[in-house]
């Protein structure tokens, strides 16, 4: 074995009895309490041999050819919803008990490909619907014992804000990977749609579901993002490598442009602060934290610009519209005779095939979006519900790309009228309303909720969670969640006292988003040459 791999073998079994009770008790991995007990004695015992005792840190045969210690990623807590070789895929459901794909996700493969290797499979909410990963057939994810991780990859935050890994790999929807990270005190990266391939992603809805990232800082998260992004041609929603060559043109260009034009120094970032954001359910102490960082930035010479996103308020009913719809079309093939495990030989006593199959192997959570998804989808309701959703979709969209200074390269140029703007919109000048380069906002209306709270909430009451997060997933757009401190009046002993706070940039600015958040995380953190280096080497 490698010093290198023998070097993580032993950091991963000298941890302290502690740590590891933590980790077990979280139920943030699948069968956590059987793998990590075992990789903890195997560890122990021979470190040489750690990595070949604990199969979910088993390297791939590729590995043979090992990379470069600065190519090499670490180990990775892998969502189970993403298809993996030699070990089960259940996306915590019970209709897909003990299924074992024939290949591996195109993330997990680049993974290894990198020097990466899987740590093991989280648990999650079942087939990523949920916000709290507690609609799981192996039972909630615990942070901090009694906290919500939040969801629907809360096993991948807590494995990474417990130390046990160095990288977190889940799928963000609706806010699945931001969501969790602000709850963590972690982050959590949303790319733009189609940046990551989602070859071998179970899918929950395929227009919105985005391979995302967990790291404990942005550092790493550059690092990780750019070791996995690339074209994949086994995954037809993955960009072709001549539309990003294509995209990345556009954007140099617009960029340049936009050099030419801006009046003040190319340092100073215009950000972009929502008032549809600042709503009533919106804690004080994350509204201090928002606050704060906001102050900080405009410290740093940055101009703060209230801008209106009107379309906000219809973006959270418009997604669990389309997420359903396209649920209720992806479950449709889990009968337990082409998909899906069958536990009754008598399952179509009565002239019915497979109901009792669906009706066992599906948690509550599922059930209601099948049916939601199925109704919206009708010949008498799609009308109303389905095609109107969409059109909200592109209005969302279109809000965005309003505000960015940036245009959007998938979308031809427009002009907006002015008479279609809210009246509401300050105007900057006779051309319109000011433009930004980046949103700066909460990703959560709250601090990590207790579980013994959670498990009171009405399926309604969850929702209102991905209230920051789902618009920038309808329209496709890079978002991360960094965590900020709490005002000292709101910080209590013992917790967290950490909120996320979301960076939200155009279509394919992803290293503008990464960049920003960098900087942010460099202001909060007091450290000066962090910040002068996000600002001269990597924001345009």
């Amino acid at each position: 074995m490698s010093s290198r791999l023998a070097g993580a073998a032993a950091k991963a079994s000298n941890r302290s009895t502690s740590a590891w009770d933590v980790i077990i008790g979280s139920n943030a991995f699948i069968g956590s309490a059987d793998s990590i007990t075992t990789a903890k004695r195997v560890g122990n015992s021979d470190n040489s041999n750690y990595f070949q005792g604990h199969q979910s840190c088993s390297l791939s045969s590729e590995a043979s050819a090992v990379p470069s210690p600065s190519h090499y990623l670490g180990s990775a807590a892998v969502k189970d919803n993403l298809s993996t070789l030699r070990r089960s895929t259940t996306c915590a459901s019970g209709i897909l008990a003990n299924y074992n794909s024939p290949y591996e996700a195109s993330v997990i493969q680049c993974l290894r490909d990198n020097g990466g290797t899987v740590f093991g499979k989280t648990n999650m909410d079942e087939f990523g619907m949920g916000s709290h990963s507690t609609n799981s057939a192996f039972g909630p994810v615990k942070n901090r014992q009694t906290f919500s991780a939040g969801g629907s990859s809360g096993g991948s935050a807590v494995a990474v804000s417990t130390d046990m890994t160095e990288l977190g790999i889940g799928t963000d929807t609706g806010g699945s990977v931001r969501l969790p990270a602000a709850y963590n005190g972690i982050t959590g990266f949303k790319p733009s749609y189609g940046r990551i391939s989602r070859f071998g992603v179970i899918p929950y809805a395929n227009s919105l579901d985005t391979v995302g990232l967990f790291t404990r800082d942005c550092s790493k998260m550059v690092e990780t993002f750019n070791r996995l992004r690339h074209h994949d041609s086994q995954d037809p929603t993955s960009t072709s490598q001549q539309t990003i060559d294509r995209l990345d043109h556009a954007l140099s260009e617009a960029t340049t442009k936009a050099n030419h034009l801006r009046t003040r120094p190319s340092d100073i970032l215009r950000i972009g602060v929502p008032i549809e954001y600042n709503i009533e359910e919106l804690h004080q102490d994350v509204r201090g934290a928002w606050k704060a960082v906001l102050e900080t930035l405009r410290s740093q010479g940055h101009d703060i610009v209230p801008v209106s996103l009107p379309s906000t308020r219809h973006a959270l009913p418009a997604y669990y519209i389309l997420a359903a719809a396209e649920a209720a079309s992806n479950l449709a093939k889990y009968d337990g005779v082409r998909y899906g495990t069958r536990r009754h030989a008598n399952d179509g006593e009565g002239g019915v095939l497979y109901a009792k199959t669906r009706g066992d192997g599906f948690g509550d959570e599922v059930k209601r979006r099948i049916l939601l998804g199925s109704y919206t989808l009708s010949s008498e309701a799609i009308d109303n519900y389905f095609i109107q959703a969409q059109k909200v979709r592109r209005l969302v969209q279109r809000d965005f790309d309003r505000v960015f200074s940036m245009p959007n390269p998938l979308q031809t140029a427009q002009q907006f009228d002015l008479s279609e703007i809210e009246e509401y919109v300050e105007l900057e000048n006779k051309l319109g309303p000011a433009q930004i380069d980046v949103i700066v906002c909460p990703t959560t209306p709250t601090t990590a909720p207790l579980l013994s709270d959670v498990m009171k909430q009405t399926s309604v009451d969850a929702y209102m969670n991905d209230v920051f997060t789902v618009p920038a997933s309808l329209a496709g757009l890079p978002a991360i969640s960094i965590p900020a401190s709490l005002p000292e009046d709101y910080c209590k002993a013992g917790e967290l006292n950490k909120a996320g706070i979301q960076v939200i940039g155009q279509y394919w600015t992803d290293d503008l988003v990464l960049s920003v958040a960098r900087m942010i995380e460099g202001c909060m953190n007091g450290e000066k040459d962090l910040v002068s280096a996000a600002l001269e080497n990597e924001i345009p």
